[in-house]
């Protein structure tokens, strides 16, 4: 934890900034919004650099890259999820592995997995619990999934897993890590971009912030629920081949039963996550880790252990 004190109207001052602009620098910003640069530089240095409260991340399609997305929930015993999730977080194919209790107890996961692996995510979910379930989930609203496959020089992994960690890394930084010179980066990016693979960036909370999270899965979502939750730190992803899964980001000083009575009337099962219960943090999908140095594809999911 950073220790800050987060302030929501300061944060989500910043996170709608960020997101209108996100590789702009500090004193553009404030010029284009005619507000002060030393206010929006202190609320930068706060939650940005300092405590890494929010991080803008590049938006990628999985799916064009040959990776389906699931989403798991095993039963843990509580003595042993410290254990499973340092076990699971081995495996680059599992970017997320937080405590979880609610209609399972123990852990919740995010898998990536590639498109011709999908018959081992049993194999891979029994070796940290008997008894999960798992969905295939994608971000909404719903949209025609292409699978592609991953067809690149493993320099691209390099460069990806920088653009998703830290889309404002400096360029020279990118440089040095890559070995490459600004065209030839310029031009990878490009090529992502034009693929459909870099679809853009995004302003991500991280659990410095919002150190618990409110998962339910819905049959359907009404229009009540969706007119009534605009915030942004409300995610929904379509579970395959039907329902939602819907996330919602606070603060444990927050009233936890009062989030429960006001959110569980919209879904059919719920659970609360707890991002600050261990000091693993999340990771992120490493495609440097998960792609093979010769480029030629991915590793197997059961590689890791």
């Amino acid at each position: 934890m950073s220790g800050i004190s987060v302030n929501k109207e300061e944060i989500e001052f910043l996170i709608n900034l960020l997101d209108k602009y996100p590789l702009e620098s500090i004193n553009s910003i404030a010029k284009k919004e005619n507000i002060s640069y030393a206010k929006l530089k202190k609320l930068f240095d706060k939650y940005y650099e300092a405590s890494k409260s929010l991080t803008v991340s590049a938006s990628i399609s999985i799916a064009k890259l040959g990776l389906m997305s699931y989403v798991a929930f095993l039963s843990v015993p509580r003595e042993n999820i410290k254990s499973t999730i340092a076990k699971m977080y081995r495996n680059p194919f599992i970017p997320v592995a937080v405590p979880f209790f609610g209609f399972i107890n123990g852990v919740s996961t995010v898998m990536y997995v590639p498109l011709e692996q999908r018959d081992k995510i049993d194999e891979l979910l029994s070796r940290y619990s008997p008894n999960y379930e798992y969905y295939e989930v994608y971000a909404y609203p719903s949209k025609k999934l292409e699978f592609g496959k991953w067809e690149f020089s493993y320099d691209y992994a390099l460069l990806l897993d920088i653009l998703k960690r830290d889309a404002r890394t400096p360029m020279k930084e990118i440089e040095e890590a890559l070995g490459k010179k600004r065209p030839t980066i310029r031009y990878m990016i490009n090529r992502l971009k034009e693929l459909g693979i870099l679809r853009g960036f995004m302003t991500v909370v991280n659990e410095e912030a919002y150190n618990r999270g409110f998962c339910g899965i819905a049959r359907s979502l009404s229009k009540e629920f969706l007119d009534k939750f605009k915030e942004h730190e409300i995610m929904i992803g379509v579970i395959k081949p039907e329902g939602y899964l819907i996330e919602w980001y606070f603060s444990s000083e927050e009233d936890i039963y009062q989030k429960i009575l006001e959110f569980s009337k919209y879904v059919d099962r719920f659970g609360i996550y707890y991002f600050d219960m261990f000091d693993f943090g999340i990771r992120g999908f490493s495609f440097s880790k998960a792609v093979k140095k010769d480029g030629k594809g991915y590793h197997s999911i059961l590689d890791f252990d």
